[in-house]
């Protein structure tokens, strides 16, 4: 098996819907458990982040990063004008990852010599979320961070799928915390667990399981594309559930400056932590 398909036919068939799916999207610019229902984990608790904290999410398929109709994109864009300074919001196709690592390089250097000094690195302060491909673009990323030596304070994958010779489930030494939510129905589902390759160094907030099997469809399910609403239904339902986007909206707000501290005032060491609600 590579990534999550079964077989190259198999994954050339996914491409295709993929593409037919989202093509709307102008792409030139482009250990399983139960299911969760209970609150079974606590989102991060931070340290009062620098100055300014970097929040880079990535879209699944082929979507534009402004397909606004996309959950992932409307969490971005609320968040971004909650917080209008301190921290910096970007959202990338999946297939842009050296783009998001060079803007990561060139926030970090702060005496713009050119190269990151271990100051610098140590100043870093980036969460990292996506869906699907995306999700799995997340971990490439964060691997790559790893090789230079700049830590991530949280990755977030919702329905995480690797694209061929792509490893999505083992998540860096350089990330402190790691949470993956997935559905495992239909032709295209989410990796089932992810794993820390240092566990004294990374914590797993969780793998939850999400089932759409007897639900009703969440309202946006019906704005996507027949095609995906066909072929692609979990996989579509996860993204478009509001109640997954709150606990990935919750885990993000853990991570972000406290809007109405004093500069100097420091942060209790629980005053983020929230529980991850109950996902039904």
């Amino acid at each position: 098996m590579i990534g999550n398909y079964p077989t190259a036919a198999g994954c050339f068939l996914s491409t295709c819907i993929l593409a037919a799916s989202f093509g709307v999207s102008q792409p030139a610019h482009a250990a399983d458990e139960a299911p969760a229902n209970t609150a079974v984990a606590s989102a991060p608790t931070a340290a009062r982040p620098p100055d300014e904290s970097l929040v880079i999410g990535f879209m699944g398929g082929f979507v534009s990063r402004n397909a606004d109709h996309h959950a992932e994109v409307k969490l971005l864009q609320s968040l971004r004008e909650e917080y209008s300074s301190n921290v910096f919001f970007s959202m990338y196709e999946n297939r842009r990852q050296r783009e998001a690592y060079a803007m990561i390089l060139e926030h970090l250097d702060v005496n713009h010599d050119g190269q990151l000094s271990p100051d610098e690195k140590s100043h870093a302060h980036i969460v990292l979320f996506g869906h699907s491909w995306g999700a799995s673009a997340v971990v490439a990323l964060a691997r790559r961070l790893n090789r230079e030596g700049i830590p991530v304070a949280l990755t977030v994958q919702v329905d995480s799928v690797a694209k061929p010779f792509r490893n999505d489930s083992l998540i860096p030494s350089n990330v402190g915390q790691a949470v993956n939510f997935y559905q495992t129905h239909g032709l295209i589902h989410g990796r089932t667990k992810i794993i820390a390759a240092d566990a004294d160094r990374t914590k797993i907030l969780g793998n939850f399981r999400l089932d759409y099997k007897d639900k009703d469809e969440p309202a946006p399910f019906r704005a996507y594309p027949w095609m995906a609403r066909r072929f692609m239904k979990g996989h579509i339902e996860i993204e478009s559930d509001p109640q997954v986007w709150s606990q990935v909206e919750t885990l993000l707000r853990s991570q972000l400056p406290a809007k109405f501290a004093a500069a100097d005032e420091k942060a209790p060491a629980n005053s983020n932590e929230q529980s991850l609600s109950a996902l039904r």
